[in-house]
């Protein structure tokens, strides 16, 4: 008996931690932008670079993981609010969820900054010159310093 309320305390404990992870206290909206040109055009005229998120949003878990813990918190908002222009590059697998002259503008994209794994991060000037990259999913705080030094040295 002792046993068997051993291991459901333990089973509890480990499986509690999981579900605070799910509870989202209140829905983040980012200024993503609507196609590329757009974002080159923002990136020119406030003087910011250009953030490009490939992800495959409707099936690449990394990617999901990252755009709950990083892209929808309060602080990347605030940081990407006074100092990027953000756009996603979708490349779902239901291509319903990106208009098909976006697809397009996403694989060339794609091609452009040779992207291999989702999700990856590009930085570009106004001009669509690449500045900066990181690939993969890392610890959320590791990518606080890599967006310090894109800040710094733009």
């Amino acid at each position: 008996m002792k046993r068997v309320l051993f291991l459901i305390l333990v089973i509890g404990i480990t499986f509690s931690g999981f579900s605070q992870d799910d509870v989202v206290a209140e829905e983040i909206h980012l200024n993503w932008k609507d196609s590329f040109k757009d974002a080159l055009k923002a990136s020119k005229k406030e003087k910011k670079p250009v953030l490009i998120y490939f992800t495959g949003s409707d099936w690449c878990g990394p990617c999901k993981m990252l755009d709950k813990r990083l892209f929808h918190t309060q602080k990347f908002k605030d940081l990407a609010d006074e100092n990027f222009i953000i756009y996603e590059a979708d490349n779902p697998r239901n291509k319903d969820l990106v208009t098909p002259e976006k697809l397009d503008v996403n694989f060339d994209l794609i091609r452009k900054y040779k992207v291999r794994s989702y999700p990856t991060l590009v930085f570009t000037n106004h001009k669509g010159k690449m500045i900066a990259y990181k690939k993969g999913l890392i610890l959320t705080e590791y990518y606080y310093p890599f967006f310090q030094s894109v800040i710094e040295n733009y």
